[in-house]
């Protein structure tokens, strides 16, 4: 049975990135300067708007309303760090 993604916790890291934490046990890191396309997403490029975010409904959204869906934030981002034991994964030369 596939488990649908959400978000359990995020945070601003600097620039147009988020640290997110999925239910699915991964914690990603999305850049999410080239996606800010769209009349809605235009105050996002004012980082100081960006970094105030919050998690109303699993997923991340700005006071406009404003969102993206788990999936794609999950599909733009890069896995960082088990959920379970806080470490870094290995980078792909380590493995």
């Amino acid at each position: 049975m596939d488990m649908f993604l959400e978000i359990t916790k995020a945070e601003y890291i600097g620039d147009h990135r988020l640290r997110i934490w999925f239910n699915n046990g991964e914690v990603r890191i999305a850049d999410l300067a080239n996606s800010l396309n769209g009349e809605v997403f235009q105050p996002l490029r004012d980082m100081d708007y960006f970094s105030r975010f919050s998690i109303p409904f699993n997923t991340v959204e700005w006071e406009n309303g404003a969102d993206f869906a788990p999936e794609y934030l999950y599909e733009h981002s890069a896995r960082t760090y088990d959920f379970d034991h806080d470490t870094p994964l290995p980078t792909a030369a380590e493995e």
